[in-house]
């Protein structure tokens, strides 16, 4: 039966444009759902002109519905021969930057999810989705066609995103699978030490050697614990360039890299940029939502200048 929430209580915030060009709104999920389901994004746009966005490495798996026109997702910094049109998407962990673009009609709703809970709703080793993106019919059926068309339906954010809080405990609970004890709260220490935490002292924190933990990771995360480790100190590293106004040096000693020339490094393969330019083209006036991130809390994407082809 529904989770019955009042619409109050699941919209957290609203952004839009007073001349009704576009809005953005974030949900809460349920309790229940929380805290593997991170959050819900609506989004619609209307703005006659094409936009481009580049996504870094989140450390969050993503389900996406567009209600309106496809985006074209490009596996790289430049639309290439990997671009895909994709009217609903599932994107495991990442490693390297992803270019969306759409002509300037949107509208759909992303659902974020930690790894480890998006294990217990595919029911699927997440290694199957690291790196790559995939219709969600690939994985999950015709519940994803079911759940795309009552989206499309549903009138107004909060019907939405309440359908999408008992769908995805149906989703769950048909699956049976539920990511180990052990992996969460390992999980949950890499995370907490933004990705400075050395294999070895997470196996001993929690209980597991570090084969076993290595499989776990593979499995119900998607990524090794070394490669989740690099994510989530570049996500830290994002941070602090972006908002902490520190050095570039003291950014890398902080975060964890050898010097800043590794940090350098390490931008350039997940965002392709330095992080000088990644700082810059953030800070650039364009107009559009000025809230650019997906994912609450962390810095996630940038709005790229330029016109996107129709073909």
């Amino acid at each position: 039966m529904p989770f019955g929430l009042p619409p109050s209580s699941r919209t957290l915030a609203r952004d839009a444009c007073p001349r009704g060009t576009w809005e953005v709104v974030r949900g809460l999920p349920h309790p229940q759902l929380r805290p593997g389901v991170r959050g819900y994004r609506g989004y619609r746009m209307d703005l006659g002109y094409g936009r481009r966005r580049l996504e870094v490495p989140d450390a969050c798996v993503s389900l996406v519905f567009n209600l309106a026109d496809p985006v074209w997702v490009t596996l790289g910094t430049q639309r290439d021969a990997t671009a895909r049109p994709y009217s609903a998407l599932l994107s495991g962990l990442q490693t390297r930057p992803t270019l969306g673009e759409h002509a300037g009609r949107v509208e759909g709703v992303e659902v974020l999810l930690a790894p480890w809970a998006a294990f217990g709703l595919l029911g699927q080793p997440m290694s199957d989705l690291a790196d790559r993106m995939a219709e969600p019919g690939e994985l999950l059926g015709r519940r994803a066609d079911l759940l795309a068309e009552a989206l499309y339906d549903a009138v107004g954010w909060e019907s939405r995103f309440a359908l999408l809080d008992d769908t995805l405990r149906t989703w769950t609970e048909a699956t049976g699978a539920r990511a180990a004890e052990p992996l969460r709260h390992a999980w949950g220490e890499l995370v907490r030490s933004g990705g400075s935490l050395p294999v070895g002292e997470l196996a001993v924190r929690t209980g597991r050697g570090k084969r076993r933990l290595e499989y776990l990771f593979r499995e119900q995360i998607g990524l090794t614990p070394k490669t989740a480790a690099r994510v989530l100190r570049f996500q830290r590293a994002l941070w602090l360039v972006n908002h902490g106004g520190r050095p570039l040096a003291d950014v890398a000693a902080a975060c964890g890299f050898s010097d800043q020339a590794h940090m350098n490094r390490e931008f350039k393969a997940m965002s392709g940029r330095s992080p000088r330019r990644f700082r810059s083209e953030r800070g650039a006036d364009l107009p559009g939502p000025a809230g650019v991130d997906r994912v609450t809390g962390q810095v996630t994407s940038i709005v790229l200048p330029g016109r996107v082809s129709r073909s």
